[in-house]
């Protein structure tokens, strides 16, 4: 499955992206707001292995995000599934990544969500202190639900993701 828009795509994870993912891991630059991970190629394509079976089931979605020319330049994973929301998180670009790409990932995961698994709202944490990214998801429409000593949690619709694509379809996405 490959999901794409003008500069970049999603493509499903496989084992042979271990190194990458765990590249961007360890990147002191990325990883601030990730949990730890072992600097261990071989336990990360294991996770990886792992993970491929929940795909199977349709539980979880983790994707690599690829410039269109097919450089990868980050990760994203739909998890947590409810009667009515997704999850998503394990947002990480790179430097490799293109002007748009947070944005473009962004929609490509809400296309995902919304029109393929036939949701009709999505929910995610942030940490707090990640101020880019809070930013971010209160500018796509984001609504704070929660808090807690380490995050802050969020719910947004498909009606505010719509608004807001619309909003941004003529001045960047075209």
């Amino acid at each position: 499955m490959i999901l794409q828009s003008r500069t970049v795509r999603l493509r499903l994870i496989e084992p042979s992206d271990a190194e990458f993912v765990l590249s961007l891991r360890m990147d002191a630059r990325y990883n601030q707001f990730l949990s730890a991970v072992a600097p261990d190629v071989a336990a990360q394509r294991e996770w990886i292995d792992r993970y491929k079976r929940a795909e199977a089931d349709g539980s979880q979605f983790y994707f690599i995000i690829e410039r269109n020319d097919g450089a990868p330049c980050g990760t994203i994973r739909v998890y947590d599934l409810r009667d009515d929301s997704f999850c998503w998180g394990s947002w990480i670009l790179n430097d490799s990544k293109t002007r748009f790409s947070a944005l473009e990932s962004a929609f490509l995961i809400y296309e995902f969500g919304f029109n393929v698994l036939k949701f009709s709202k999505s929910h995610f944490e942030v940490m707090k202190g990640n101020e880019r990214v809070i930013s971010f998801h209160k500018k796509m429409g984001a609504k704070v639900t929660g808090e807690d000593e380490q995050n802050l949690y969020f719910e947004i619709t498909q009606e505010s993701v719509e608004v807001c694509k619309n909003e941004l379809a003529s001045k960047v996405l075209q």
